[in-house]
């Protein structure tokens, strides 16, 4: 079999699973949606409700400490927080416990599925479970600001871990070299030529890296001056912006030689990035806001030696553009009323400034908290920590995602399956994007 009947298999099967899969979801949420749920109390009197969460690492025990925090800080309400995967690992297990009607009390969801779960009626609404001065969430992050008219919607999730893609570069080399972090497209080839370094017929040193998944693209078709869906809601993937940010990566791959080949899907990808980056392997790359501290942290252990990371936007094309990403908070229906009592009062503490402020300051996601956001930079946190500052900036120049049902079969079903390959194999770009849109456009 050829290399492209491969690729064209592996679409298939990959289109037939990913289908199978929203259309189980959709069916399981159907039967789910107010199932009756219910609450337990520990032999304390306390109540309990459920907490899922999608991370490990440092996240994780930054996660649990705050659990811990609550527990000590008042005696009626116990979190049971449990580990279900990565973000799509714990998607499906949601799509399981819907149709067990055995949901958690609280969860969260990467921000492109809220739409589709809000329209299918299986999340409850928090409008009324919470007073004005309890939700001050830094509008960009939140659903407002997040979702073309989330703002006009009921409310069905709040900001969790927030983040945008920020550039990350090696400041040793890059002092090195006399270079500034790139601004531009054009500052970046010329950067990434000049940090490449070759060692007879192999490569010692690349330029960048970046995973080549629909979060960086979607803020390349955003820099080249497109938007991903048209105004009548339909998906447009940037037309000609589309086919020239996917063009991009495959002359830093192809022509220069200076972006390492792409080294897998999903997140794999982005952990090999990370370990390429800290080893000394490449000297810039694009990843998210969340991985700043543990890059900062484990730089000084780099298999290439001791040194200093730096971060910068998101270099431009004709506009700055960078999408949100992370996850939002959400409370599924069909809890008991106890343990979505629980789950809100866990809420309303998560959304105050000093819990807000402690998880962002120990992880790299951003503060969704207003008032939070406001005394660290009044207290000088920026100014000692500029790194953290970079993607808070940067959400002056966030794109806001298509409130669509459609948004996460259309990620992940027509355009992330399509990008490696496009980028490997050199498939004609404007030919990947049409075959993309013909598939977005299948029921």
């Amino acid at each position: 079999m050829s290399g492209g009947a491969r690729g064209a298999a592996r679409r298939g099967a990959g289109a037939v699973s990913r289908r199978d899969a929203l259309r189980a979801l959709a069916a399981s949420i159907a039967a789910a949606a107010g199932s009756p749920g219910c609450a337990r109390r520990a032999p304390d009197g306390r109540v309990h409700a459920s907490l899922w969460f999608a991370y490990g690492g440092k996240n994780r025990e930054v996660l649990l400490s705050l659990v811990d925090q609550f527990h000590r800080e008042q005696g009626r309400y116990h979190i049971d927080a449990v580990y279900q995967g990565d973000y799509f690992e714990a998607l499906a297990k949601l799509r399981t416990a819907l149709a067990a009607r055995a949901a958690p009390a609280l969860t969260h969801v990467v921000g492109e599925v809220v739409p589709y779960l809000a329209e299918a009626g299986v999340l409850e609404p928090l409008d009324q479970r919470f007073a004005a001065g309890d939700l001050d969430v830094v509008e960009a992050l939140g659903q407002a600001g997040t979702f073309v008219g989330g703002g006009d919607r009921p409310l069905v999730c709040l900001p969790f871990n927030r983040s945008t893609p920020i550039a990350y570069y090696n400041r040793d080399v890059f002092r090195e070299l006399g270079l500034s972090p790139p601004s531009t497209w054009d500052e970046l080839r010329r950067a990434a030529q000049r940090l490449v370094v070759r060692d007879g017929g192999g490569t010692r040193r690349w330029g960048f890296e970046c995973p080549i998944d629909w979060w960086f693209w979607a803020a390349l078709v955003g820099q080249a001056g497109g938007e991903l869906f048209g105004p009548d809601g339909a998906p447009a993937f940037g037309g000609e912006a589309g086919v020239r940010a996917l063009r991009f990566w495959q002359t830093l791959v192809h022509e220069d030689r200076t972006m390492k080949p792409p080294p897998g899907r999903d997140y794999n990808a982005w952990q090999v990035t990370n370990t390429d980056f800290l080893a000394g392997r490449v000297a810039m790359i694009w990843t998210s806001t969340a991985f700043l501290r543990y890059l900062e942290e484990n730089a000084g252990q780099a298999g290439a030696g001791r040194f200093e990371v730096g971060a910068a936007p998101l270099p431009r094309d004709v506009r700055a553009s960078v999408p949100t990403g992370g996850t939002m908070f959400v409370m599924p229906r069909g809890a008991a009323p106890e343990a979505q009592e629980a789950a809100s009062v866990f809420l309303r503490w998560m959304m105050q400034p000093a819990q807000a402020n402690a998880w962002a300051t120990r992880t790299g996601y951003m503060p969704v908290s207003r008032r939070g956001l406001e005394a660290l930079a009044q207290g000088g946190y920026y100014a000692a920590h500029p790194n953290d500052r970079v993607a808070v900036d940067q959400l002056a120049h966030a794109a806001p995602w298509p409130w669509s049902p459609e948004l996460f079969r259309v990620q992940r079903e027509a355009v992330q399956p399509r990008l490696e390959e496009a980028v490997l194999a050199q498939r004609d770009a404007a030919e990947t994007l049409s075959e993309a849109v013909r598939a977005a456009r299948e029921r």
